[in-house]
């Protein structure tokens, strides 16, 4: 498949886990890539990516800071022209229970969630309205936009913003051919893992390593965590041609872990 030749993909959050994985999706469809962290790795994730023949660069760029997300997509237009697709992953979580929960922890969740996808998308639309070619837009959700999880009202919050934000911007620019869609992954092995199983095991109770999640696990239908692949082929999809009558959607990619 050949969905993307020619065409300029900024990932954010793209040097590792899902974002990797989304990026890795696109660079096999033919896409430019442009990978976006706050963390130095993301010029190794440019290079794999190079390595796999596609057209890739790196750049370090704080979501929550409006002069580096703008930085951002200039480096994307001097690279290779234009942004056809923004995918909008940047995220973190932290989990704690109420009581321990800190202003800090909330500030930077939401900066981070839910800011930075705004700052993204605002940058994003407005390169696709001067290109005037339309394009589409991807936001990272999560299944806390459907179901809040325990210990994590910040992130289930900041996950939830993202929703209502997707579905007020896609009637917005629904006239300039631009869609705009999230996307909920459920328990999807990444580095968040063993992070997400030690401090929610251990809050929730006397669990070894590995078990909470995969007690977890067995509540899906389909009795896996997924993985990144499972995510990038639902990011893919919305990205292309396929998926031009899709927009303000919410889908899941979860295993109908959560049906609703």
């Amino acid at each position: 498949m050949d969905r993307f030749s020619g065409k300029t993909v900024v990932v954010t959050g793209g040097n590792k886990g899902i974002g990797l994985a989304i990026a890795e999706r696109f660079a096999a469809e033919g896409a430019n890539l442009v990978v976006a962290s706050v963390e130095e790795q993301v010029e190794s994730a440019a290079n794999r990516l190079r390595n796999s023949g596609a057209g890739a660069i790196g750049v370090l760029c704080d979501v929550t800071n409006k002069a580096a997300v703008e930085a951002l997509y200039d480096r994307a237009e001097e690279a290779f022209g234009s942004v056809d697709v923004s995918v909008q992953n940047a995220g973190i979580i932290t989990i704690a229970k109420i009581e321990d929960l800190t202003e800090n922890q909330w500030d930077d969740t939401m900066d981070v969630n839910t800011k930075g996808v705004f700052l993204c998308c605002q940058e994003a639309i407005k390169r696709m309205r001067k290109s005037g070619t339309g394009g589409k837009l991807i936001n990272t959700a999560s299944g806390q936009a459907r179901d809040g999880f325990i210990y994590t009202p910040h992130y289930a919050a900041s996950k939830y913003g993202v929703m209502g934000m997707t579905q007020s911007l896609a009637k917005e620019v629904a006239l300039d051919g631009i869609t705009v869609n999230a996307i909920c992954p459920g328990i999807i092995k990444t580095d968040m893992w063993a992070y997400n199983d030690r401090v929610w095991g251990e809050l929730l109770g006397d669990y070894s390593p590995g078990e909470l999640m995969e007690e977890w696990v067995q509540n899906i239908p389909m009795k896996r965590a997924g993985e990144g692949r499972d995510v990038a082929g639902l990011v893919a999809f919305l990205a292309s041609d396929d998926a031009d009558y899709i927009t303000g959607q919410t889908i899941n990619v979860d295993g109908g872990l959560i049906m609703s």
